[in-house]
């Protein structure tokens, strides 16, 4: 069916019409970068208040994700004891939850394509209550470590469409605030008041997005419709050269409806939004409303292909993925090592690692202004012309001291110094590790335009399964070689990180041009 508003100039036999319009909607595209395509209730024009509130939602919804993750370190000993678990078993609550929580979210950012994002975040978070109510009932250790399993699928929707800035906090906040929250529960409640507690958060979340959250999924801005409907159009074409008789009235009608698609957007909405001429062409909003995509369309495989055979992308996902899994290895680690060689409990064992998420929070809010100025200085020497690689050259100041802050930390631990020692070198671990971070993940989702739910869910899954490798043998590790040796071996992964981040920002955009340039000709190919 075709859209009133594709039509409404059309004065011609309804035959013609019906096979034009999906053609030659795609055919006359308007030239516009499709993150800035005009839209109807265009998120980027709401009003503060919407916009807060929405940020305030999804920012607490994936800050009950973070402290999912490390909530449950100061507890691990009580669990063990009360459960009769191993050692192995309760490493397998933590390094489960870490991997599943990376892997379903390409599913969650298909479904989103076809459901939207308010969906998605409502069927997750509903699914996280449910796995969080039974894990704080268990009384088997094999049921705790399935329904953390189902924890992980439903707070990893929460991390599918994470924003830069003030946004990327909340993430960081629930695994700083998480092993506090951790101790002061178990040591006064126990370890299951711990799990009734994320259940209660998470039904507040669940409240507000069905209430107060409003969907900010459009068509237009999705590269998942805009190929549907160039692949409708070359359907269109195809059936086309069949018709004899109808081409004649399909020619007439070309020039007639062109007006429908030029008033669709006019020339001060293009200037307001600074289109450039060279920019990505898509197509109107008219003709998105009779486009209907199906799980086929969506397959999130497709698209992870594409993402991962380009050399950039695949270079700064694994150096972002190995400086991710260093936050769980450490973390995890330090647990043991302050309750075995410190005798702490389970709330002085959260108020230290506490340095380490403050450090993580006030790198991402430091790291992000300075990744801000030294982008808006880059883009001004190079005429005002800005590309994603020059985010990455933020990195560079906190390249030199983050493998010394890590040899550090692992020699304070090794000789066993006064804990003040540990809490200075985690929280400058934290601050250097995510001021790179931070600015690798901002650099994924601008070198991959029309992508972002995509690329932020193949980052997940890359971090999340690099950060399940560390939990599984930081363990061994730590046993067979102790913390100094364990830990200046991260010196030397993190070195080789930055090696390769390093190698993004300045080789980075070659090779994205040269992955563009290639994919441009396949898809011009018969």
């Amino acid at each position: 069916m075709v859209s009133e508003e594709c039509t409404r100039h059309v004065q011609t036999p309804r035959v013609a019409v019906e096979v034009r319009c999906p053609v030659t909607a795609f055919c006359d595209e308007i030239k516009t970068g499709i993150e800035h395509a005009v839209v109807e209730d265009d998120p980027f024009r709401w009003g503060n208040a919407r916009k807060t509130t929405i940020l305030i939602i999804v920012s607490a919804g994936s800050m009950i994700a973070g402290l999912a993750v490390n909530i449950q370190n100061p507890a691990n000993a009580h669990i063990q004891s009360d459960l009769r678990a191993s050692t192995s078993e309760i490493s397998w609550t933590l390094s489960v939850f870490i991997l599943i929580q990376g892997v379903p979210g390409l599913l969650w950012s298909a479904i989103s394509e076809i459901k939207g994002r308010k969906f998605v975040y409502v069927s997750s978070v509903a699914l996280f209550i449910v796995a969080s109510a039974i894990v704080a009932v268990s009384n088997t250790i094999g049921l705790v470590i399935g329904m953390r399993a189902l924890q992980a699928v439903g707070s990893s929707a929460l991390f599918e469409g994470t924003k830069m800035g003030i946004y990327y906090s909340a993430p960081l906040l629930g695994p700083a605030l998480g092993p506090v929250f951790g101790g002061v529960l178990t040591q006064g409640l126990g370890w299951r008041s711990i799990f009734w507690f994320m259940t209660i958060c998470a039904g507040v979340v669940l409240l507000a997005l069905v209430l107060l959250f409003k969907d900010t999924f459009r068509k237009e801005r999705s590269l998942t419709y805009q190929n549907v409907l160039q692949m409708r159009a070359k359907e269109g074409e195809l059936q086309l050269q069949h018709l004899d008789k109808s081409s004649h009235a399909f020619s007439a009608t070309d020039k007639l409806a062109q007006p429908a698609l030029e008033s669709i957007t006019s020339p001060l909405q293009m200037e307001d939004l600074n289109v450039e001429a060279n920019s990505p062409t898509i197509a109107p909003a008219s003709c998105m409303k009779d486009v209907n995509v199906s799980l086929a369309d969506v397959n999130p495989f497709p698209p992870l292909l594409k993402i991962l055979t380009r050399l950039n992308n695949l270079t700064i996902l694994f150096a972002s993925g190995w400086i991710f899994a260093f936050s769980y290895s450490i973390l995890y680690t330090c647990s043991r090592t302050l309750s075995e060689y410190y005798g702490y409990d389970a709330l002085q064992i959260g108020l230290v690692l506490l340095s380490y998420g403050i450090g993580s929070i006030c790198g991402s809010l430091l790291g992000g202004r300075w990744s801000d100025r030294t982008f808006a200085r880059l883009k001004q020497e190079n005429g005002g012309q800005g590309y994603a690689e020059m985010r990455l050259a933020s990195t560079r100041p906190a390249m030199w001291f983050f493998p010394p802050a890590i040899i550090g930390y692992a020699w304070v631990c090794e000789r066993h110094v006064h804990v003040v020692a540990i809490c200075i070198m985690l929280c400058l671990s934290g601050f250097l590790s995510t001021w790179i971070y931070a600015s690798t993940l901002a650099y994924i989702v601008d070198a991959n335009p029309g992508r972002s739910s995509t690329v932020v869910a193949t980052s997940s899954t890359f971090r999340c399964t690099f950060a399940f490798v560390a939990t599984e043998v930081a363990i061994p590790i730590q046993v067979a070689i102790s913390d100094g040796y364990l830990y200046t071996l991260w010196g030397v992964i993190v070195m080789v990180m930055e090696i390769l981040t390093l190698a993004v920002l300045y080789k980075g955009k070659k090779w994205r041009e040269a992955s563009e340039e290639r994919d441009r000709r396949k898809s011009q190919q018969p």
